[in-house]
């Protein structure tokens, strides 16, 4: 079933709220091939929330997460993310359109820090694959 056009410009609950550390940043560079020796964490980091985020879409729709291929994904950054942020991720369904039985749907998910401030925004595009 195609993914219904009024989703456009909705705007989903937070993420709870997920707290970064030296230890999740090093888990997370080692998932990724690297090592981390202290400091920011990697730009790719915030895709933790807005991982969340994503699922949290997926799971209120009732989209099958086994019919998404994820297309794209992109952080625009306010600052660097550190060990003892407290980060959620709001997401937006930015657009959506249906090409050959698919949904491309492009979403912006904006990461912010305990007391608000936008730390970076995230905007991916997945492709919702049709039942026929």
């Amino acid at each position: 079933m195609p993914i219904d056009q009024s989703l456009v410009g909705r705007r989903f609950p937070p993420t709870p709220p997920y707290a970064v550390s030296e230890d999740k940043i090093r888990a997370f560079v080692a998932a990724t091939g690297g090592t981390y020796d202290g400091g920011p964490a990697p730009a790719t980091f915030p895709i933790v929330v807005a991982f969340q985020a994503m699922n949290d879409f997926l799971e209120a729709e009732q989209v099958d997460l086994f019919r998404i291929v994820h297309g794209e994904q992109r952080f625009s950054y306010e600052r660097a993310i550190d060990p003892g942020d407290v980060l959620t991720a709001t997401l937006t369904v930015a657009s959506l359109r249906q090409i050959g039985g698919a949904d491309i749907v492009g979403t912006t998910s904006v990461i912010t820090d305990e007391a608000g401030a936008e730390v970076c925004t995230g905007t991916a595009t997945i492709v919702h694959r049709g039942e026929a």
